[in-house]
């Protein structure tokens, strides 16, 4: 099941991308017995598991259950080696960029991608060298916004390795200074390009995956694993992977240029699917009726004839 979630994002594609983001991140996921795998989590304050998610955009590739008696980032290389031999299977030019917060931010990690020709872009938690490094660019920023009042965000960048490191790599850093005081951000990758450009545009677009991740667990039931096996559980989610897949193809195909275009997974089940109707089935056909009220039946019949126009359209493999 978790290699046909990566499947049906490369027949999602009739051209071969020319860069796939891949963005990886944890949650937690409560529980309330006494499940195999669950341990109680310091940071999140419960006892809880903590899954692991991968999205390229809004689309799901990966929804992998783990105990909370680990680092976040575990199991995360060896994911992200085996959905890389499965994208370059199916384009073998297509760039891949490997983008996370300061959870997944491991040396042995980034050597993999610097060894596979992966590009990344990872969040780092601050200590003291690193302020040490942006101190002028923060002193800067704080002199600034004395002078204008105005909150301020200077970007430069540096090559940094901690302790364990194999080596020294490029990190970016964002001095923020404002009514609040100082915010600094550091982020290491390997992509050229100027640095604030790669903090607004490409970096702080990792937040999306944390909205497609509150669609899973809030539209989608994906934290109801109330089983006692832990691979039960893992069942579950996947589950609740294969119904956002199918929510996700139909907002994007479906509902493509219309008021529900952007809708979440709750929003569109609530509107569009979860409604009264009668359904007649025969021989031949099945016939659903729906009142006459309906205020979205041409919506309806809209995404009705898209999905069935896409569906009677020959097929190629990758």
């Amino acid at each position: 099941m978790a290699a046909v979630l990566v499947d049906q994002y490369v027949a999602s594609h009739p051209t071969p991308p020319q860069e796939i983001v891949l963005d990886f991140d944890a949650t937690n996921d409560p529980v309330h017995g006494g499940q195999e795998g669950r341990f109680f989590h310091g940071y999140y304050d419960e006892y809880c598991f903590l899954p692991l998610y991968v999205f390229a955009g809004d689309q799901l590739l990966a929804a992998y259950l783990r105990p909370s008696n680990i680092d976040g980032a575990k199991h995360s290389r060896a994911i992200l080696k085996l959905l890389v031999t499965r994208l370059r299977q199916a384009w073998p030019q297509v760039k891949i960029v490997f983008r996370a917060d300061s959870g997944f931010c491991r040396w042995r990690l980034m050597r993999w991608c610097d060894r596979h020709g992966v590009d990344y872009l990872v969040g780092l938690a601050r200590n003291a060298v690193l302020e040490r490094h942006g101190k002028g660019l923060m002193e800067e920023a704080q002199a600034r916004y004395a002078a204008t009042d105005e909150k301020q965000r200077l970007f430069g960048e540096f090559s940094y390795a901690a302790d364990t490191w194999d080596r020294e790599r490029r990190v970016i850093a964002k001095a923020e200074f404002g009514p609040q005081g100082d915010n600094p951000r550091f982020v290491a990758t390997s992509l050229a390009g100027d640095p604030q450009d790669l903090y607004d545009r490409v970096y702080c677009q990792r937040g999306e995956a944390e909205n497609r991740i509150k669609e899973q667990q809030l539209g989608l039931f994906a934290d109801r694993t109330s089983c006692h096996a832990f691979l039960a559980n893992q069942f579950r989610v996947l589950l609740s992977a294969a119904a956002y897949v199918l929510m996700e193809t139909l907002r994007r195909e479906g509902l493509a240029g219309t008021e529900m275009a952007s809708a979440q997974v709750g929003t569109i089940r609530l509107k569009l699917l979860k409604i009264g109707g009668r359904i007649v089935r025969s021989v031949r056909r099945v016939m659903v009726h729906l009142a006459t009220p309906f205020p979205l039946q041409e919506l309806f019949r809209a995404v009705l004839a898209r999905l069935t126009e896409r569906r009677c359209q020959p097929t190629t493999g990758p």
